[in-house]
């Protein structure tokens, strides 16, 4: 019961984070098709989504001036110009035209991600219930049936851009559904003066927390299907399934997570996901066969899923309502810089190392989390910088 009630409960965010979902899960399916068409080598197309990093910092900084202006359209608009964007890479012919096409769809990624997760943090103030859980796992959920969907139509020779414009009408319909009367900022907590300084201690931590997640989530999520067509000779469905794995099983770790967190500490909880998410990268860059790619996979999916919206969750709750939205966007700003950066890293490494080092580089990554951050964030509670994680 408690499950639905949170689902009524965020229904108008939700949508937004399933739209998210649709984009990037369908970019996942086609990501070689993409490539291959654009005439890239690994490093190219590492630095074309690299140039689409610099839209999403771009836009990100721009997010919270963006989301006062259009007030309650902001989502229906900013998910509006997020389907339009992912339109344009295939619709690219070389590395100029790629990169240029993913310079415009991040930063519409980076816009929506900013909004959403703002104005969910508020929205979580406003109803006393933890909500981002649920709708990062929509997200994911979403992806997933993207992911699956887009592979199946690649397979049978649909273009890319026909593709996203079912994508398109899909948001179409979605949209009039995200319109949020209530912006990201909540009344002032009581005895709140609002000269208080941003805690920058934690809001550096918790970013750097969840970028390591989302560049792990991301950069697999992008190479996956490249890692199991390059690995093991699967075909584009087979290929899909890699991602699409990922996204289903995120999908579970994210709405099991919604009651998890009601039970264990954040800080206990995001250090046994990051050691779970781990183990399950590296065993998917160095699985013997394509099976065992697939089980890694899983337990990534598992692990990484409670990672950043734990996070994002305890920063929103620990922080006063008066500056939520400002430490939320600056949080996300570090964290979500994950969602770009992972997949030009990963493509500088597998050109010089192998994909399977690069993979595997992620996974070591993750583990910092449980071995480094997450401790730091509790030393610097001790010291009184903030509530005990």
């Amino acid at each position: 019961m408690e499950f639905f009630n949170d689902l009524r409960t965020s229904a108008v965010h939700g949508r937004a984070f399933v739209v998210m979902g649709f984009c990037v899960g369908a970019f996942a399916a086609y990501a070689p098709q993409l490539k291959a068409h654009s005439g890239l080598g690994d490093a190219e197309f590492g630095m074309a989504l690299l140039v689409g990093a610099a839209g999403a910092v771009g836009a990100m900084w721009l997010a919270p001036r963006v989301d006062r202006h259009l007030g309650a359209y902001a989502m229906v608009i900013c998910a509006l110009v997020l389907s339009a964007g992912f339109l344009l890479p295939g619709l690219a012919f070389n590395w100029l035209s790629f990169a240029g096409a993913m310079f415009l769809a991040s930063g519409a990624a980076g816009l929506l991600d900013v909004v959403m997760n703002a104005r969910l943090s508020g929205h979580e103030a406003r109803s006393g219930r933890s909500l981002m859980n649920l709708n990062h796992g929509l997200f994911s959920l979403a992806y997933a049936v993207s992911a699956l969907l887009a592979g199946l139509v690649r397979e049978a020779g649909v273009a890319p851009v026909w593709c996203f414009a079912g994508i398109v009408a899909v948001t179409a319909i979605l949209a009039p559904g995200m319109r949020d009367p209530r912006g990201a900022e909540t009344e002032e907590d009581e005895g709140e003066t609002g000269t208080e300084p941003l805690p920058m201690l934690l809001i550096v931590l918790a970013g750097l927390i969840v970028l390591i997640a989302f560049t792990s989530e991301q950069a697999t999520e992008n190479w996956s299907a490249l890692h199991l067509e390059r690995a093991f000779g699967a075909g584009a469905a087979e290929g899909a399934m890699g991602p699409a794995i990922l996204g289903f099983t995120m999908a579970i770790g994210r709405l099991c997570g919604q009651e998890v967190v009601r039970r264990v500490a954040e800080g206990r909880l995001m250090r046994m996901a990051a050691a779970l998410a781990s183990f399950g990268l590296l065993l998917a860059a160095f699985a013997p066969v394509q099976m065992l790619a697939y089980v890694g996979f899983a337990i990534l999916g598992l692990g990484v899923a409670a990672i950043g919206p734990t996070a994002l969750a305890w920063v929103g709750k620990t922080i006063p309502a008066r500056q939520r939205a400002t430490a939320i966007s600056r949080m996300v700003m570090i964290g979500y810089c994950g969602f770009f950066v992972g997949p030009p890293a990963i493509g500088f490494l597998a050109e010089a190392f192998g994909l399977r080092i690069a993979l595997a580089t992620m996974g070591v990554m993750l583990l910092g989390i449980t071995l480094v951050l997450v401790p730091a964030l509790r030393a610097s509670a001790r010291r009184g910088a903030t509530a005990v994680v």
